[in-house]
């Protein structure tokens, strides 16, 4: 025997309109919301020059990167160029005690080399993390100052 309320049930996906679900729009609706004392397009627009401050933000870092990236690459087929070129020159001498003295100028000037290559990475990090955290820094005076101003209006 067949259950009768089994033929009554109905689907609850056929009355839903989902095209008005997909055409929610988030900012309409806040600038719809009021509430008395807070003018949320001044806040909408607050909130965008963030994003845009952070975007910015985020570029700069990315091509900070990149720099480092390149500069990096520059410093390792540098070194391969001078460790040939040394290599040819410790064995181009003409005795081991020639070849030992070339090896410990070279060992010198390797190490120099490394310590200027790493302060000049370090350097090119700091400038890059400098550039990017200027942006927010301004940008966070800025959003106090906006605070300020919209909590002196009410």
């Amino acid at each position: 025997m067949a259950n009768p309320s089994a033929s009554k049930a109905t689907d609850p996906f056929k009355s839903f309109d989902f095209g008005k679900f997909m055409s929610f729009d988030p900012a309409k609706m806040a600038r719809d919301f009021r509430i008395p004392g807070f003018d949320m397009e001044q806040i909408l627009a607050s909130q965008r020059k963030n994003v845009e401050a952070l975007t910015t933000a985020n570029r700069l870092a990315a091509e900070g990167f990149q720099a480092l990236a390149r500069r990096q690459s520059e410093i390792v087929r540098e070194g391969m160029e001078e460790l040939v070129a040394a290599l040819k020159d410790v064995m181009s001498a003409g005795t081991p005690e020639a070849g030992a003295g070339k090896q410990a100028a070279l060992a010198k000037q390797v190490f120099e080399k490394a310590i200027a290559n790493a302060r000049e990475l370090a350097e090119l990090v700091a400038k890059s993390n400098t550039e990017a955290l200027d942006v927010i820094n301004q940008r966070v005076a800025e959003s106090l100052e906006e605070l300020k101003a919209l909590t002196s209006k009410a």
